[in-house]
């Protein structure tokens, strides 16, 4: 599924950008979000590789993704069809739990708990199910190489700005990037509630940034490597930067995004404070709704 990936003018005039910004409308992907591109390569795998049951644990957009995947599956294979457990916290979003319960039926199931994580490791550790954890399987990596060709398809593209949690985007897109042969600065954003792989002197606390969870950053060093060789940097979107965030794409562009999403363009705001400059044009990726 490609995504649009229109120019956004009157955000980069609201800027001070003179090198062309571009939004990568992810939040307008049929699953809702990114996660639509890694979820379906991983579940098609490990479905060609002959596992039946699956189980994932999740802030909303993957088990969207998840979710979605296995009812399209089963409805083109009624008689051997795929089983998901989906694992949620307590203080999941509750917009995001509701579109979830609308996909639940005798195939997938949901259990709201207060260990998502270590029960779906659980269910793989036992071989009961396997775990669709993008954070540690480079399976997902692959679901992510159409996002970086779509990105490439902006001449001269000098920088991409990427919301992160795991991380396995950001890899995944400079790893991509190389292979295409061109080198786009990865900029990562995180938040004060979830930032391994960003230094921050601002004290840690909750954020209206929930997708943003991963405090292990188990791809850490590969996403630093790629900040590094790309000359990219890392960000940290305080919940007053992304509010600002999020009205200036509304007043800009008519635009509501969702906080996870306006962490992109927090990012890109504080790399323009900071003095750097761009020879070309910027991608702010919206990551989800």
């Amino acid at each position: 599924m490609i995504t649009p990936q229109p120019q956004a003018k009157q955000l980069a005039k609201a800027l001070g950008l003179t090198s062309g910004l571009y939004l990568k409308r992810e939040d307008l992907h049929p699953h809702g979000s990114h996660k639509g591109r890694s979820i379906p390569v991983m579940i098609q795998k490990y479905a060609k590789s002959g596992w039946k049951n699956f189980c994932v644990s999740s802030s909303g957009n993957a088990a969207i993704s998840a979710a979605l995947t296995i009812n399209a599956y089963n409805t083109k294979h009624k008689n051997s069809p795929l089983n998901l457990k989906i694992f949620v916290g307590k203080n999941i979003d509750s917009g995001k739990l509701k579109t979830i319960k609308k996909l639940l039926n005798k195939n997938v199931l949901l259990k709201k708990i207060d260990n998502p994580k270590q029960s779906a490791f659980q269910m793989e550790k036992t071989g009961s199910a396997k775990n669709l954890r993008q954070s540690t399987d480079d399976t997902a990596l692959l679901g992510y190489a159409g996002l970086a060709k779509e990105l490439a398809k902006i001449k001269n593209l000098k920088a991409v700005f990427v919301p992160t949690s795991s991380g396995t985007t950001a890899q995944a897109l400079h790893e991509e990037f190389e292979k295409l042969k061109i080198k786009p600065q990865i900029h990562i954003v995180q938040t004060p509630a979830c930032h391994p792989m960003v230094k921050s002197t601002i004290p840690m606390g909750a954020s209206l940034a929930t997708a943003i969870v991963d405090n292990v950053g188990f791809r850490k060093e590969a996403v630093r490597k790629g900040m590094l060789e790309s000359g990219g940097s890392g960000w940290i979107a305080t919940d007053k930067d992304i509010s600002e965030a999020k009205a200036l794409i509304k007043k800009t562009e008519n635009i509501d995004v969702s906080a996870n999403s306006a962490l992109s363009v927090v990012g890109l705001t504080q790399a323009i404070k900071n003095k750097m400059g761009f020879s070309g044009p910027v991608v702010c990726i919206l990551t989800g709704r």
